[in-house]
């Protein structure tokens, strides 16, 4: 396949007094003219170059301009930076403003690809604006008047802040000879066609062209310009020489050698660059005087593009190829580009593909997402031969993929196998022997849209059978619809199910020879081939044989919203309650933003001070955090991102925040960058969700530290008490890190999730669990970690979102503490990343149902009470201490302790409280007689630190010893909360 090539106009001899320039495809509209009452212009805009964006102004009058006060906006009427009092610009000067730095108390903001940039000064009656520009794309260098302070925006040549624009290119930088003909088969004479690699056009006047004799020069007359992209074609016979079978082509600016190309013998068409400008020379397919270059047609594999995700699937946006020949193809080398040239993959080497076989590049790999007016295309290994492309024209609800040779909305998304081009409504489970209320069929929506089905006809293997769906009936997108077929036909143990819509076209069938011990059903459900399942499943998704196992969600099923409509548009990811229970904290991913809420009524809302939040910004006062989770530590907040959205591609780091700091925004104390340590990643699918685990529970556990081999040893690591965990959105991997006060860490493990990405992390104290939660990708499924024997983080359950919650986008779960439990529950949160129906937090519950425990060893002697500490508490396990930390007055200490068991059983309750590291405690003890009670200890000398609680029960008769499994225990100033 030739790759498609733009013609434009050739410039010969005659013309070369014709100046050509080319538009800027960049810029979204022509920017109004600035205010004529001011000399002040804005005059350049960096915004994908460096560090930091910056807007030049220049003032083009012959007066210096007091400009204190004056504001830049960009396309948000929010995000504001002023200029400092004093800044004057002189009369023709230049002034610099980097606008992503906060100095002063003043807030910067970065520029996007597709923004604007506003400038105001102020008036009698509020802001004047001055000037203004926008744009829809990146340009690789700036934006710029050309001519310098008076002339259209374009793309300029190179950067010059605070200097005057670089409007034109310099000749050696982006000259390039890019075709030679030196032997016309049709008599036409020689030429040689150059081309401009630049962004800005270049002047050619006095370029000297020679052959390999210096004595042969030919001078480009003055005036002669030449666009980016463009060509220019010196022919005879204005090309005074002609060129030989072994010859050179070369081009001089002064003394200065532009460019040159030579040659043995002459070509059977033209020597010719590929890609145009950049590449080698090789021998074109014919010549194409002042157009793109055409490549000999090489013999491309019989690969194609089969399906793209655009939307940010699991782990995020992919391109999937499918080998359609008989052969295995070797892809290493192969380019893989969207609708941007400068966006580029190289497939790695070793990549192949197997007859029918699919390959597939994750956004990880590509270092680019998908946008929803895009494309994807492949090349062969040089780059430019195409080897296969498609497009699209918006974020298709599954995916974009070829069904037969048309390039469609598939009906579900199937990475890495063939597409499901089918209709969407299939039959997805037959009962045919004893089900309730007798045999039924069940029908499901595979699409994204509500399919009627009235009027739809379903049969057994006889053709008189009939069961005609009810009028009015819809099968809404992912939904179920089960047809109680029994009272029109029973099923048999050798028959059959067809589907036909209500113009008769078949649609579905499935025929058996005997029945099902269970029922049949598509596994995977609604798309798989028909098999026997696990058990019936009518109305709901199959369970099939090796599914994933799950557990319904262990609390109640209704689901409400938490946060007043409209708060939070979109973004909000991570959660983490305090200790209290009274203080959620949460982050929004873009921008960047520290929320702090409380409740109010059944609501979350931002606390005082706190409205809107605070942004984020890196240790330097800089960038745009992309706050993915949050984690309340000894020391401060913990914040997981993936990248800084100002720019600069993935930046997996975990950072410290002061969250007491005064201010609109907070610049990080310590930031972790774990880069060098994680996989490449995607700048969309690095850290989603933060968790810390005390290092006590880890010893206790025998936690095993996969650096040394050995059981984790906290004295090895300077930490704070504990370990960070980390949830991985690309690959669905957890890693534990030992931090550093100075930046540094050690990977302490890593496990998988089981989850195609991570997308947050809670750790329950009270349980000593972790829970791993994902998205609408896993239908909102949480796994519960817990470290097993042999030291590592095993998971021992998967859970079902709550039945009253949508499958939404969430990337946050917070599960308060238990003691705020009430009625034996308590709150979870959850953050919705997408706000779905204006709402963006939802609130449930979590049963508080107390922890299975091994048995109690035999109880050491009672010790004597001696003076101590004491601490909030929350829920622990007979024989297993509770750490917390506290300040306060001096009060006595008051224990509620709750049993749960299975018979009534007395004994002997024993109440530690022991400060850690140390020998002062004080214990309690007091009777159980098969119901709760509270106790009261003597009063406690204030002070601050790390303190345990522990419980030891002895039954009065050991034949009950394990009747009473577990304890409830709460330790607070004031008794049971």
């Amino acid at each position: 396949m030739r790759p498609p090539r733009t013609r434009l106009a050739v410039l010969a001899l005659p013309l070369l007094g014709l100046s050509v320039l080319s538009p800027v495809g960049a810029v979204s509209a022509a920017a109004p003219a600035a205010d004529p009452t001011s000399d002040v212009r804005i005059n350049e805009i960096a915004q994908n170059i460096g560090e930091t964006d910056w807007v030049e102004l220049t003032n083009v009058g012959t007066a210096p301009v007091d400009v204190s006060g004056w504001k830049l906006f960009d396309n948000s009427d929010i995000r504001d930076f002023a200029l400092a009092a004093g800044t004057v610009i002189p009369a023709g000067g230049h002034l610099v403003v980097d606008v992503d730095v906060d100095v002063d108390g003043r807030t910067g903001f970065g520029l996007g690809r597709a923004e604007e940039v506003r400038l105001f000064q102020p008036g009698t009656d509020g802001l004047v604006l001055v000037d203004q520009f926008g744009w829809s794309d990146h340009t690789p260098t700036t934006y710029g008047r050309c001519p310098d302070g008076t002339g259209a925006f374009g793309a300029t040549a190179a950067p010059t802040p605070g200097a005057a624009n670089q409007c034109a290119a310099v000749p050696a930088d982006a000259v390039r000879i890019n075709e030679v003909e030196s032997s016309d088969a049709a008599g036409g004479g020689d030429w040689i066609e150059l081309t401009n690699i630049g962004l800005a056009p270049v002047d050619l006047s006095g370029l000297v062209v020679k052959d390999d004799d210096d004595t042969r020069t030919l001078a480009i007359p003055a005036g002669t310009t030449l666009a980016p992209g463009g060509f220019f074609v010196v022919e005879e016979p204005f090309l005074t020489f002609g060129l030989g079978g072994a010859d050179s082509a070369r081009i001089f600016d002064g003394d200065t050698l532009v460019d040159s190309y030579s040659w043995t013998q002459h070509a059977g068409t033209t020597y010719g660059r590929f890609p145009d400008g950049t590449g080698e020379f090789a021998p074109t397919a014919e010549p194409t005087k002042g157009a793109g270059n055409l490549p000999v047609v090489a013999t491309t594999p019989a690969v194609v593009i089969n399906e793209t995700v655009s939307t940010g699937g699991v782990p995020g946006d992919w391109v999937e190829l499918l080998n359609t020949g008989a052969t295995t193809v070797d892809l290493s080398g192969f380019v893989v580009r969207d609708s941007d040239p400068l966006h580029t993959a190289v497939l790695p080497a070793g990549a192949s593909i197997a007859p029918g076989g699919f390959y597939v590049v994750e956004e990880a790999a590509l270092g680019f997402g998908l946008g929803s007016a895009d494309m994807a295309r492949l090349y062969l290994p040089d780059g430019f031969t195409l080897v296969d492309e498609r497009s699209w024209t918006a974020h298709a609800p599954t995916s974009n993929g070829r069904c037969g040779d048309d390039w469609v909305v598939t009906t579900s998304v199937t990475k890495g196998a063939a597409n499901d081009c089918s209709a969407p409504v299939r039959i997805n489970e037959v009962e045919s022997s004893g089900g309730t209320p007798g045999d039924w069929v069940e029908l499901k929506n595979n699409g994204v849209t509500p399919v009627d089905v009235s009027g739809w006809v379903l049969t057994d293997s006889d053709d008189t059978h009939r069961f005609e769906v009810p009028a009015g009936t819809t099968i809404a997108a992912g939904g179920y619809w089960v047809a109680d077929v029994e009272a029109s036909y029973g099923l048999g143990g050798a028959d059959a199910v067809r589907l036909v819509d209500a113009a008769g076209t078949p649609v579905d069938s499935y025929a058996w020879t005997a029945h099902a011990a269970t029922t049949y059903g598509r596994c995977p459900d609604g798309t798989g081939d028909v098999a026997v399942t696990r058990q019936p499943t009518r109305g709901a998704a199959n369970a099939c044989e090796g599914d994933l196992e799950t557990s319904p969600w262990p609390g109640s099923p209704d689901v409400a919203t938490a946060d007043p409509a409209g708060t939070y548009p979109s973004n909000l990811s991570g959660l983490v309650f305090e200790e209290s229970g009274d203080v959620v904290w949460a982050v929004q991913n873009g921008p960047g933003t520290l929320h702090r809420l409380v409740p109010q009524g059944d609501q979350w809302v931002a606390d005082a001070g706190w409205a809107g939040g605070k942004a984020l910004h890196y240790a330097d006062g800089t960038g745009d955090v992309d706050a993915e989770g949050v984690e309340v530590g000894a020391d401060g907040l913990y914040v997981a991102s993936e990248r800084n959205n100002a720019g600069g591609g993935s930046r997996p780091s975990i950072l410290r925040y002061d969250a007491a700091a005064t201010g609109a925004s907070l610049s990080a104390t310590t930031e972790w960058n774990l880069a060098s340590d994680l996989p490449v990643l995607g700048a969309n699918a690095g850290l989603e969700g933060i968790a810390f685990v005390p290092d006590e529970v880890l010893v206790a556990q025998g936690f095993v530290d996969q650096s040394t081999g050995a059981a984790y040893d906290p004295a090895r690591y300077p930490t704070a008490d504990g370990v960070y965990l980390v949830g991985v959105e690309a690959n669905g991997t957890v890693y534990a890190y030992s931090l550093a006060a100075d930046g540094t860490f050690t990977r302490l493990a890593s496990f998988a999730s089981g989850f195609p990405g991570v997308m947050e992390l809670e750790y329950e104290p009270a349980t000593e669990q972790l829970w791993v939660g994902c998205d609408d990708g896993c239908q909102g499924r949480t796994a519960l970690f817990e470290v097993g024997g042999a030291g590592e983080f095993t998971r021992t359950e998967v859970v079902e979102r709550p039945a009253g919650m949508p499958n939404l986008n969430n990337e946050g779960l917070a599960i308060a503490p238990p003691a705020t439990c009430v009625d034996g529950a308590r709150e979870v949160l959850w953050a919705d990343d997408g706000s779905t129906d204006g709402h963006a937090l939802r609130s449930g519950t979590l049963d508080c149902v107390a922890v299975p425990v091994d048995p109690e060893p035999e109880p050491e002697p009672e010790p004597q009470p001696v003076a101590g500490q004491y601490g909030v508490g929350s829920q622990i396990k007979p024989g297993a201490p509770w750490r917390f930390a506290r300040s306060g007055a001096a009060k006595p200490i008051q224990v509620y302790y709750a049993g749960e068991g299975g018979r009534e059983v007395t004994g002997t309750v024993y109440v530690s409280i022991r400060q850690a590291g140390t020998a002062q405690q004080v214990v309690v003890a007091h009777r159980y007689d098969g119901s709760g009670r509270q106790l009261t200890t003597p009063v406690i000398p204030p002070g601050k630190g790390s303190y345990q609680v522990a419980l030891t029960f002895v039954p009065d008769d050991d034949a009950f010893r394990f009747s009473v499994r577990s304890f409830w225990v709460w330790a607070t100033p004031t008794g049971r909360p």
